[in-house]
């Protein structure tokens, strides 16, 4: 049960809610967040739902069986769309593309991959300072120093920045120079961090687990929805099958699952989806007609020399044919549905 509290309820009507659960044996948990205060209850036996929606400071009341509750559509019809600012959202009719290197690796990439976005009126930029690699020996990003390059150039040229936070300890550090807060597969149920996450008025993308369920991607939303951030993207990104002729299995099923059951933003990450850079662009549509509401994906000017991911990362001049596409796609099927 999602219980929405008026903007001007008194402290004497939230007291009286407050009683009123507690009489009926109704776990309460106050949820405040940029937008609205709720109450999120959990009844142990079937009641009358009148006897909690008549209360005076109340502006609505609903019945939510999932257990992720505050990120679940049966409450929420209207679908969430993230402002990012400067006209740049994530949700609505227009296709949102997030696109740049794998991993940040000198000014001069920077300065390149913003011209590349630029010229195709790409708003949001993709990289990674802090990496988690399988290997030691892997190159591992350049910290802060990188992420500080990453945002000066990109805020200079209207251009959001969206990269991978790895634990507690980076989020403060990281707050200033960071739209949006990307937790990677590996961290997806880092309970900790998500709980932080919840804290900061950021946006935050949740990628799928490598081994993840669509209801454990759903109850990683929720902590971060409960801890008080509504903004919120989910990622579909490929889960670990027994295949081995790609990187990942892509589960297009999770995109039309994840928006019947919730009302979030769902991204789709072709790149690490399939990891083959030949059948990136191919997958990236099939998640637009799928009903994605964005697309991230890795691009740098040679590939071959990326200090990460190189064998799916696409060259520019593929991107830009992606990008027209994938504009011309969503179209007709916004047209279409």
């Amino acid at each position: 049960m999602i219980i929405q509290l008026s903007n001007n309820i008194t402290p004497q009507q939230k007291e009286n809610l407050l009683n009123q659960l507690s009489e009926l044996n109704i776990k309460s948990n106050e949820v405040k967040t940029q937008f609205r205060n709720y109450i999120v209850g959990i009844p142990k036996v079937d009641f009358d739902i009148r006897t909690i929606g008549n209360m005076e400071g109340i502006d609505d009341i609903h019945r939510v069986s999932d257990d992720y509750k505050l990120v679940s559509k049966k409450w929420k019809t209207e679908r969430t769309i993230i402002d990012l600012g400067d006209n740049v959202t994530i949700g609505g009719h227009e296709l949102a593309i997030m696109a740049g290197p794998c991993s940040i690796e000198s000014e001069e990439q920077i300065e390149n991959t913003v011209q590349h976005l630029l010229k195709n009126n790409i708003k949001i930029m993709r990289g990674g300072v802090y990496k988690p690699r399988s290997s030691p020996y892997a190159f591992r990003g350049l910290g802060m120093d990188g992420l500080k390059l990453f945002y000066q150039h990109c805020s200079e040229n209207g251009i959001k920045v969206i990269t991978e936070v790895m634990q507690v300890s980076q989020v403060e550090e990281m707050l200033d120079y960071v739209d949006i807060f990307q937790v990677g597969a590996r961290n997806s149920q880092n309970f900790n961090l998500l709980d932080i996450l919840g804290e900061v008025d950021k946006p935050v993308m949740i990628k799928r687990g490598m081994s993840g369920t669509i209801e454990e991607l759903l109850a990683s939303a929720e902590y971060v929805f409960s801890n008080g951030n509504e903004k919120i993207l989910l990622c579909e990104r490929g889960i670990r099958t027994y295949e081995k002729a790609y990187r990942n299995t892509l589960d297009l099923n999770a995109i039309p699952i994840l928006k019947e059951k919730s009302h979030l933003p769902v991204i789709v990450d072709p790149s690490h989806g399939i990891g083959l850079r030949q059948h990136v662009a191919t997958m990236a549509l099939a998640g637009v007609v799928a009903g994605a509401d964005g697309i991230v994906v890795e691009v740098h000017e040679e590939p071959e020399k990326a200090f990460s991911d190189g064998q799916q990362t696409l060259y520019y001049e593929q991107a830009e044919e992606l990008y027209n596409k994938a504009r011309s796609l969503n179209v007709v099927f916004e047209y279409i549905v």
